[in-house]
């Protein structure tokens, strides 16, 4: 079995001054940002951090299951220091025990649920960061809605809290947010600095509000005096508003300024409350058939939608966005424009609506390369709804509200587009949270804010399966091989790396072992048609025929096929609810949301959900793999890693 490769081009010094730059930074030393400076892979880095402390170079510490930080001998840090002496006296850090005792504290602010035995605790309030070993589902639901993971090993989370999570926390006082991290962190880890800093961000977000005047023109009032008169003088240059004498606590924006103004505000750091009243649109009578009851966290979703007009429902694949959705068609009552990243999901917005509600096709239209009709419930593709020549149709129509089905699809290039988008209700779709999209502000601000569920409320519930996710390892299937992606660069090593042939034969092994309809995800076509050459299964792609492709997926939905090879073009909008096994076959990057999608396709309320990462051992893809599936183990989805053995 071949070793890892090494790359050969970086020397002793790159790593001695990338562990002082990370340190000067006022960062623990970390396999990962080593990789960051140095511009080597993880794998690399790990190898002269361990290298370091086998020669007493570094102290090291294990922080989690597997996680690990470095730091030098003679360098003082108190919250490590602090969390050796409180993990040599008790199994319980220091947020969990009370004087070294070793008894579990109780539960802060009264209605906290207390901390297991296994879970530690290490906070590092300049840094804002949180390292967790071993989170309850309580530690996990609450830095769920207040910070995302920046790195995890093993048992061990690495969790960051930005100003940008804090801002879009679901919390309607600031007191239930601190109350709900002062659980997790303890009482005698809590910082009052970094406490002033949280009230700061989360004053900053309720900073500015926009609403109507009676003028019915949009007026941005402001709560601080200061911080007014340092945006107005920065909106002077953008002529976004109109001057009003003697009004030193609101500004009447000019019509169509809102978006922008939104976006610069974001950008200032003071995110914008949406409080304008919106324009109802023309009348539609929707309701949900008598059969369709939606679960309790759908109504919550609808009704909170409902008051503010304007928000994204978050949730995993299989929460039920879309009659969610669709209930909020009924609680809005106006004509509605659906956008759509592909004409598979425009068909499946139809096909739902006319089974859930009392409308009938004749009320439904779709416009995309296929077919063009406008009607009061429109269903387009971003793209064709994007292009000036089709766009002015749309602008004409009085739409009650307009819905941005995997809103992190395109957002901005679409959405600002639309000169009136800004007076209509707007509801996005998404299962990637705002802020692992890429695009937060454009989301914030073109559309509102999260509206969700925790995951693991979801999982507990049974409302959506909790999947099992496997790292598989797989060595070089030949020499060949492994010299062809030494030989390569860039985007050629990945294709070499997803090409791996053994691949083939792990894929293989993994259809003779789940009796389940599965679906088999590759990044690149070479690779797919490889696999299903191979092992004579279906692919589908780019250059699939749309009719060729619903044909497969009814096939595969009405069990005449088990297996289906799908590329990127799987990984939105394709309704397959009877999948059950998820071989992720190759990664273009460290995409954390197209993991999170993939994965998805497994996680209904019935039945098992498997899924499995497959990454070429010694190549980049091992970097990858861990980077995406971070993602999956912030919403408390445990990650196994294994290595497959031919001979096993």
């Amino acid at each position: 079995m071949p070793d890892i490769t090494v790359e050969p081009d970086y020397v002793t010094e790159d790593f001695e001054a990338a562990i002082e730059e990370v340190i000067a930074e006022g960062k623990l030393v970390t396999s990962r940002r080593v990789a960051d400076h140095v511009g080597c892979s993880r794998e690399r880095a790990r190898q002269y951090l361990v290298e370091q402390h086998d020669q007493d170079n570094l102290d090291r510490d294990r922080v989690g299951g597997g996680a690990v930080v470095y730091l030098p001998p003679s360098r003082e840090l108190d919250n490590v220091h602090q969390y050796r002496s409180a993990s040599a006296q008790t199994d319980v850090a220091p947020a969990q025990s009370q004087g070294g005792s070793g008894e579990v504290a109780p539960a802060q602010d009264g209605d906290a649920p207390a901390q297991s035995d296994a879970e530690r605790v290490m906070f590092f309030p300049s840094r804002r960061e949180i390292v967790v070993d071993d989170p309850t589902p309580e530690t996990r639901a609450t830095l769920s809605k207040t910070s995302h993971v920046i790195d995890s090993t093993g048992d061990g989370y690495l969790y960051k809290i930005s100003e940008a999570d804090v801002w879009n926390a679901p919390y309607d006082e600031f007191d239930a947010l601190r109350a709900d991290l002062r659980s997790v962190v303890g009482e005698d880890q809590w910082d009052a600095g970094f406490e002033s800093r949280l009230q700061d961000d989360w004053d900053r977000a309720h900073q500015f509000r926009l609403r109507t005047g009676e003028d019915s023109l949009t007026w941005l009032h402001a709560e601080d005096r200061d911080a007014f008169q340092d945006v107005k003088r920065r909106l002077e240059h953008n002529t976004h508003y109109t001057r009003v004498d003697g009004d030193d606590l609101r500004l009447r924006l000019k019509r169509g300024s809102e978006g922008s103004v939104k976006e610069h505000l974001y950008d200032e750091g003071y995110p914008p409350i949406d409080e304008r009243r919106l324009e109802e649109g023309a009348d539609l009578d929707v309701q949900l058939v008598d059969d369709i009851d939606l679960r309790d966290y759908q109504q919550d979703w609808v009704d909170h939608f409902a008051a503010r007009k304007a928000g994204v429902f978050v949730g995993p694949s299989g929460a039920g966005k879309t009659i969610a959705a669709i209930g909020a068609m009924e609680a809005i009552g106006g004509e509605t424009l659906i956008l759509v990243p592909n004409r598979e999901l425009a068909n499946q917005w139809e096909d739902e609506i006319l089974e859930t509600t009392n409308l009938r096709r004749g009320k439904i239209g779709q416009y995309h390369g296929g077919e063009k009709r406008i009607r009061p419930v429109t269903i387009a593709t971003y793209d064709t709804a994007a292009m000036s020549r089709h766009r002015e149709l749309f602008n004409e129509r009085e739409w009650g509200l307009v819905i941005a089905d995997e809103c992190h699809h395109a957002v901005a290039d679409t959405w600002k587009r639309f000169r009136s988008i800004q007076s209509t209700a707007r509801l996005g779709l998404s299962a990637t949270p705002v802020r692992e999209s890429g695009d937060a502000k454009e989301i914030y601000t073109l559309i509102g804010p999260p509206v969700g569920s925790d995951w693991g409320a979801l999982f507990a519930d049974g409302w959506v399966e909790r999947p099992n996710v496997e790292i598989v390892t797989v060595p070089w299937g030949s020499d060949d091989e492994r010299d062809a992606y030494e030989r390569a660069s860039g985007s050629k090593q990945l294709i070499e790396a997803a090409r791996n042939s053994a691949k083939t034969d792990v894929v293989d092994e993994l259809l003779e072992r789940h009796d389940a309809k599965t679906i088999i995800f590759v990044d690149w076509i070479k690779q797919g048609k490889q696999l299903a050459d191979t092992l004579d299964l279906p692919f589908i792609y780019g250059e699939t025929s749309h009719d060729r492709r619903d044909e497969l997926y009814q096939q595969f939905r009405d069990g005449a096929l088990e297996a289906l090879i799908i590329s990127r073009v799987g990984d939105e909008g394709i309704d397959l609810p009877d999948a059950e096994v998820a071989i992720l076959a190759s990664t273009m990057g460290s995409s954390r949301s197209q993991t999170g999608q993939r994965a998805g396709r497994t996680m209904r309320p019935m039945g098992d959900s498997q899924v499995y990462v497959l990454l070429t051992k010694g190549s980049g893809e091992e970097d990858w793999g861990r980077e995406s599936t971070q993602y999956l183990a912030e919403k408390g989805i445990d990650i196994t890693k294994t290595e497959w053995d031919k001979n096993d």
